[in-house]
């Protein structure tokens, strides 16, 4: 019997933590070889490559130093968010290699926010949603992941369980998700804020009748826009708007260059069409739209969230609560976003050509992802050689960037590079109040002034006698070529590095979404037209 057809282990009736031990104990084989094969990019190269994650695992390092007194400029500071990542990681790297501890907390991260994103969306369609495993599979490995932002990245896979409980939960076993919010917490805020705001929309959505969730969807909106209006006019001068390409979730796809809107725009028109085909078949069925309706309205809702609520923030209050800013919180959102799309997909009734549509996205998307990091993979090692140049124990800097156009930052690999051999001079981490792990003033390890962290980062900045001796890491010519590694005197500048070409990013706009969706509206017509035409053959 294959695995669409297979009877569900969980009923509606059955309570949820019953239910998903029945599915553990049913399908526990095909959960192994699922986990296995998701897990399979965390593993394909050397290195794991993922935006930050080298400058986690460098401060982990850091941290070691620290509580073994080789590190005297340094400190750890008690932080209760943003440090779940780095506790899994910097208490691995007691138990293992480097490279392994890596490996085992990425994995997992991989898995809590694949199975997550599984419950949510099987609680969605009261089933499971084997069907779009391919599809949540491309989504994991999105641009959140790819950035490295692995607290966040953790928060939101938490939060996707919770929320799935509340979707399908007793009272009782609803109350079981407030031991998650202190973990969710530790992980990253951004999760809290989701399961609450998207959370209470559900549990209140579902006390009401479907005529009525109009009373609790326009004030949502109303809310969203006041928020709005409130940052505009309080915080001009402190946030960022980006409003740029198409935020609807399927840009989580855009990462390393432009061959990547190939696989976004396909995953676009392939779930549109899915939806649409679905409309067809069902609309003159009593109550069609049920099964629609609370993913919809999340999916809304938190797509104008996307437009109303500011890229970056920075304000007093934020430095109060212990951050320097929020960054990049519009593509964090649509990490929720294309999650809430794969809910809509998963109220349609699955069909084997769904598993074949998105398996052919999948393929064409994991094709490209391999192929790039293996590139980041290679540069890493040239890094990691020329570095083997210097003394051990110096300061080096760097402005590397492996693709002229990426989406999602590269440069972080340098810190990895640097473990149990040289000392990022530049690293972000100490200095931003993010993290565990904080400098003294005139530190020797790393920069301590944040604007100075960021010239040196950008390749601008002007060395000072009291940085001395430091190293610089370079491309000898070109992006792509060869290494070069120098020491740097005072009063000289730090090479410049290059700019990232980003302007690929606007053929994800308007017209492209419109474009996009032309095959879905074609799919829609002919299928209207064939219903209508066999009704008109049974009537004769």
């Amino acid at each position: 019997m294959s695995v669409l057809a297979s009877p569900e282990p969980q009923s509606s009736k059955l309570p949820t933590f019953v239910s998903a031990m029945q599915f553990v104990r049913v399908y526990w084989w095909q959960s192994l070889l699922i986990s296995a094969a998701v897990l399979v990019p965390c593993f394909w190269h050397e290195h794991l490559e993922a935006g930050d994650l080298p400058s986690h695992v460098y401060n982990a390092w850091l941290v070691h130093l620290i509580k073994s007194g080789q590190a005297p400029s340094l400190w750890l500071a008690r932080r209760w968010n943003n440090v779940l990542f780095d506790f899994a990681i910097s208490g691995l790297g007691y138990l293992f290699q480097w490279r392994t501890a890596e490996r085992i907390a990425g994995g997992l991260s991989v898995l809590i926010f694949f199975w997550g994103s599984f419950a949510l969306v099987s609680s969605i369609k009261r089933g499971l949603a084997w069907s779009l495993i391919p599809c949540l599979a491309i989504v994991t490995y999105g641009w959140t992941f790819e950035m490295g932002f692995m607290n966040c990245y953790i928060s939101l896979g938490l939060s996707f369980f919770a929320l799935a409980i509340l979707m399908r939960g007793s009272r009782q076993e609803q109350c079981w998700v407030g031991l998650l919010v202190p973990i969710i917490w530790l992980a990253h805020p951004l999760g809290v804020a989701m399961l609450i705001a998207l959370g209470s929309y559900t549990v209140l959505a579902r006390n009401l009748t479907p005529k009525r969730h109009l009373y609790l969807f326009v004030p949502a909106i109303l809310l969203l826009f006041a928020i709005h209006l409130l940052v505009q006019l309080r915080y001009s001068y402190t946030v960022s708007w980006k409003p740029g390409y198409v935020h609807d979730g399927f840009d989580q796809l855009l990462l390393f260059g432009p061959h990547y809107l190939l696989p976004a725009r396909l995953l676009r028109a392939f779930v549109a069409a899915c939806l649409l085909l679905e409309l067809v078949l069902t609309f003159k069925t009593p109550r069609w739209w049920a099964a629609y309706l609370l993913p919809a309205e999340l999916y809304v809702l938190t797509g104008f969230g996307v437009l109303m609520l500011p890229t970056e923030i920075d304000t007093v209050r934020l430095h109060q609560l212990g951050f320097v800013s929020i960054g990049y919180l519009t593509e964090r959102l649509t990490t929720i976003l294309v999650v809430l799309a794969c809910c809509l997909v998963g109220a349609v009734r699955p069909q084997k050509w769904h598993l074949a549509g998105f398996s052919v996205i999948a393929i064409v998307f994991f094709g490209y992802l391999y192929r790039d990091t293996s590139t980041i993979n290679e540069t890493e090692n040239q890094v990691k050689s020329s570095l083997e140049k210097i003394p051990a124990g110096q300061r080096v800097v760097a402005a590397l960037e492996v693709f002229p156009s990426s989406n999602v930052g590269t440069d972080h690999i340098f810190d990895r590079a640097c473990i149990e051999h040289c000392f990022s001079y530049a690293n972000y981490e100490p200095n931003v109040a993010q993290f565990r792990v904080r400098a003294y003033a005139d530190s020797p390890i790393v920069m301590t002034d944040e604007k100075t962290v960021v010239a040196g980062r950008l390749s601008n900045y002007l060395v000072q006698k009291k940085d001395l001796p430091l190293f610089e890491v370079n491309w000898c010519d070109r992006i792509g070529g060869s290494l070069c590694t120098r020491e740097l005197a005072a009063g000289e500048y730090t090479p410049l590095g290059f700019k990232l070409d980003r302007s690929w990013l606007d053929q994800f706009g308007r017209k492209a979404l419109l474009i996009d969706l032309l095959p879905g509206v074609f799919v829609f017509a002919i299928a209207f037209f064939a219903v209508n035409l066999e009704v008109r053959k049974r009537a004769v």
